[in-house]
């Protein structure tokens, strides 16, 4: 018996944000959790992530976007939510009509964001300040 979501090959969307913004939004800063989000969608649905993405204001034509669709790798495109995909790209609307005419489902998990307190702010800058230093966020 196969499953609603075999073969469907999922990239997800992150953004993007300055680690400036942490205090203000934290999700936005926090693309790991951002496509930890997208994966769990996926995985509700049945579906994989073939590619996480991540993007500040990419054009809504990039070949960046397109290139695994082209390729036949990827069937749907996922964000966490529209704030996520405001901020990824230039044009939310203008990214549904690209995807609309190339045959490729666009979504959004919808699904509630972490809660962010003090220390789990704190392990978002670290993680994201000392890459270089060797520090995997563990």
């Amino acid at each position: 018996m196969t499953g609603a979501g075999d073969g469907v090959r999922v990239a997800a969307i992150a953004s993007l944000t300055p680690l400036e913004e942490l205090d203000s939004d934290p999700f936005l800063v926090d693309t790991r959790s951002q496509h930890a989000m997208c994966a769990r969608w996926a995985a509700d649905k049945g579906y994989v992530v073939a590619r996480e993405l991540l993007f500040y204001r990419l054009r809504p034509d990039h070949c960046g976007l397109w290139a695994d669709v082209e390729a036949g790798l990827v069937d749907l495109f996922v964000a966490p939510n529209e704030r996520v995909l405001a901020r990824a790209l230039t044009s939310v609307p203008e990214f549904f009509a690209e995807c609309e005419r190339r045959g490729v489902r666009l979504a959004t998990a919808g699904l509630d964001e972490p809660a962010y307190d003090a220390a789990m702010k704190a392990s978002v800058h670290r993680r994201l300040s000392m890459p270089t230093a060797g520090y995997n966020g563990c």
